[in-house]
Order: structure tokens, then sequence, then C-alpha cells
């Protein structure tokens, strides 16, 4: 017997009601099993994160210096204290190769794992000449309690305050003196040493900052030479590395006697 119109629309009608109730149902168990990753996505979120507390727990600074002592000559918050990484706001062609990057304040900042690499030579080149044969000068204040300790520990000629321009260059001045290495703190207030030394043709070893220039410069120990705790860590560990390579039997003055209130010192934020 044949289906009325009306039957037959209600038939159509019947199946979309099923329809859709299945697609409620799908939906629905769709959204249970959205719920479930949710879940366990948070679990594994909550594991994770007393993974990273315990990781905040670890001594991070101990970590950094046992680094350090491996592969520096201290460890890198050492230079950090002494500031020995910050430049200046000019940075000269000659020094460019030195710099890692600028602050927001406009001071450059040297890389301190190349100037880690080139105390090192600088030192080794300085072992090179014995204490007779070389001086030193460092006209600026800053340097002058590090230079002269360095100084005097190994029995080098040291010239601060003010260099006497001629002597080595005139040997009819009472003051003449011979030199086979001139060792400089800045190559622009100690220029009337540098011209000496370049007169005579002697070897110049200079600490250079990032506002320098080098030309007659035949070894560079690139770092900050206008502050006080700077030079006084550079001049500490020449002193430690020049007396190891000479083979010098002396006594190395601790940091502290090259940089006042060292011990006080901390960090720049």
């Amino acid at each position: 017997m044949a289906k009325t119109k009306k039957e037959n629309n209600v038939e159509e009608e019947s199946k979309k009601i099923d329809v859709a109730q299945d697609s409620v149902k799908d939906n629905k168990a769709s959204k249970d099993d959205k719920k479930a990753k949710l879940a366990k996505l948070m679990e594994k979120a909550k594991a994770l994160e007393g993974k990273v507390e315990e990781a905040k727990e670890l001594d991070v600074k101990k970590v950094k210096g046992d680094e350090q002592e491996k592969t520096g000559l201290v460890p890198i918050e050492d230079y950090l204290k002494a500031s020995i990484h910050l430049g200046t706001r000019v940075i000269t062609p000659d020094m460019r190769s030195y710099v890692y990057r600028r602050r927001a304040d406009g001071l450059a900042v040297f890389n301190t794992a190349m100037l880690d690499e080139k105390l090192k030579e600088g030192a080794e080149y300085l072992a090179q000449y014995a204490p007779e044969d070389i001086i030193l000068v460092c006209k600026r204040e800053a340097g002058w309690l590090a230079a002269k300790k360095f100084a005097e520990t190994f029995g080098i000629r040291v010239f601060t305050k003010k260099y006497p321009s001629g002597i080595l260059t005139n040997p009819v001045l009472e003051t003449f003196t011979e030199a086979n290495l001139v060792f400089i703190c800045d190559p622009w207030l100690d220029k009337n040493a540098l011209m000496d030394a370049k007169r005579i043709k002697i070897p110049v070893l200079s600490v250079c900052d990032t506002n320098n220039f080098t030309q007659g410069i035949d070894k560079i120990i690139p770092g900050n030479n206008k502050s006080a705790k700077s030079l006084g860590i550079i001049f500490y560990l020449l002193t430690k590395i020049y007396a190891e390579q000479r083979k010098i039997d002396v006594k190395i003055p601790e940091i502290k006697e090259f940089i006042e209130g060292w011990a006080d010192l901390q960090i720049p934020k």
C-alpha cells in the first residue's frame, strides 16, 4: 500500500531528527575526548612545572664559577665585578673587533671570553722579557696602585704620574734608561713613552680601551683602562701568569692588594 504524502513527510522529518541526535552524541563524545586530552596535558604541565622548580634550586653561580675555573683565568663574576668588560661610548675602528655589543646607555661592552684569551696572550708576550728589560708607564691615577704592586713584585721600573720624555732616546740624560719592552696602560695618556719606543724601535705592550687607536702597538690587551678595579684585575692576573711563565719564585699578592675594597664589590646590575 502506497504511503501518503503526509506519511512521507513525517518519515523524512523523523530521519532528520535521528541524524541530529547522532550529531549531538558525536559532538558530546568529541567534547569528552577534548576534556580527557586537556586533563592529560594539564597533568604533564604540572609534572614539567615540578621539574622546573627543581632546576631553579641549582646554584647557578657555582656552576658558572666551576666552568670558568676550568676554562678561564678567573670566574666570570670577577671580571664583571671589576668592570673590565665595560668600554666607552666611543669605538675606534682599531678596537671594533673586540666589542660584543652596546648597552642601552651607549657604553660598549667587550667580549669577556675574548678578554680572557687576550689577557693570556698579553701575559705570555710580557713573559718573553726579563723584569730588568721592561719599563712600565701608567700616567692615569686609577692605575697607580695596581701598576706599582705589579712592578715591585718583580723589580720592574715603573713611571707613574709623569713619564720623563727622552729617557729612552737621549743617552746624554742622567735618567737615560735602556729597555727591550715598553708596557703602557693607555696609548693616549702614555703617548710620549709610545713615541719614544717607536723611535728606538722597541716593542710596545698596551692595555687598550674601546676609544683607543692602536697604531705603533705590538701587542694589545683589550679592556677597560679607565677604572682602578679593571686595571687592578688586569695587573693581578698578569702578575700570576708572568711569575708562572718566567718561573719566578715570588709571593703573589692577593687580588685585594691590587683593588681597594675588593671584598665588598658587587656585580653591577
